[in-house]
């Protein structure tokens, strides 16, 4: 099979999110509260303050960028980025719903950033990084719309073995069709999760290092029914394999991966396990 270029991943990546984006407008307050930790995590690692300019890549549905713009303040502002302009509309309508004025949101690919240099006190994302083709070509470009001084913090996942809402779909999928092993230098949900990797391309694009810091946490559900709903909605990048199972196989995944994710079950809920690798690095001075 032919190799993608960078440009035709972006675009079979922009028709994917797309794609799930009413999916992700279903789910959006349950995945806000599971990831509210990691959205005031960036906050605090950008050390964004009252009256800020921000830049926050792979927006998404809206956060951690309209609690970034509440962060900032009237005085600040926040410019929200992604690909998938679906993704962007259910963003600007919780904005609107939440009374936050001082955001915008606009689609853009992150590896040709539209804006001036040192345009920006922080850029923050939220795993979205690892999805680039283009990695380190996006890090440099981050570092040119930074200000001197300015931060990067960035989310990205950890290794699979941690994140079990990932990898026991994977297994069982593996069990019925061939699941190719990711390629560790193309675009993929573990693209980051090496140690120091974004890190030593943070550095190599100018900036200081600061923090690579592995965070363990967990996503609750109300029932393995809940967490399968969910899997099936927003899995953008695992759905091509669902879509190629006959409808026993269908069924057969479903029941395995429920059987296994009960494992994870205290009292009344499922509590996956899942791993998170923060990056913070910043811009010299001078």
């Amino acid at each position: 099979m032919k190799e993608m270029t960078p440009q035709e991943i972006i675009e079979n990546q922009k028709q994917q999110w797309n794609g799930v984006a009413p999916s992700w407008e279903k789910w959006d307050q349950k995945l806000d509260q599971n990831l509210s930790f990691l959205n005031h995590r960036l906050i605090g690692d950008a050390q964004l303050r009252f009256g800020q300019t921000v830049l926050d890549l792979g927006s998404g549905t809206g956060f951690p960028a309209v609690l970034i713009a509440q962060t900032v303040g009237e005085k600040g502002s926040v410019t929200g980025l992604d690909l998938a302009e679906s993704m962007l509309t259910v963003a600007r309508e919780k904005a609107q719903r939440l009374g936050v004025t001082n955001i915008q949101f606009q689609q853009g690919d992150i590896t040709a950033l539209p804006f001036e240099s040192n345009q920006f006190d922080a850029v923050t994302s939220r795993f979205c990084l690892m999805f680039l083709p283009e990695i380190p070509k996006a890090i440099v470009e981050i570092a040119r719309v930074l200000k001197p001084g300015g931060y990067l913090a960035a989310a990205v996942w950890s290794e699979p073995k941690k994140n079990q809402f990932v990898q026991i779909p994977v297994q069982a999928l593996s069990k019925i069709i061939e699941f190719p092993k990711p390629d560790p230098n193309q675009p993929g949900i573990f693209r980051l999760a090496p140690p120091g990797e974004l890190m030593d391309m943070a550095k190599q694009a100018g900036l200081h290092g600061i923090r690579d810091e592995e965070v363990e946490a967990e996503s609750p559900f109300d029932s393995p029914d809940e967490y399968y709903e969910n899997l099936l909605d927003l899995a953008a990048p695992l759905k091509p394999f669902f879509e190629k199972l006959t409808p026993d196989q269908k069924k057969q995944v479903e029941t395995e991966v429920k059987g296994e994710i009960k494992q994870f079950q205290r009292e009344d809920q499922i509590f996956l396990p899942m791993a998170i690798r923060l990056v913070t690095a910043r811009k010299p001075l001078g």
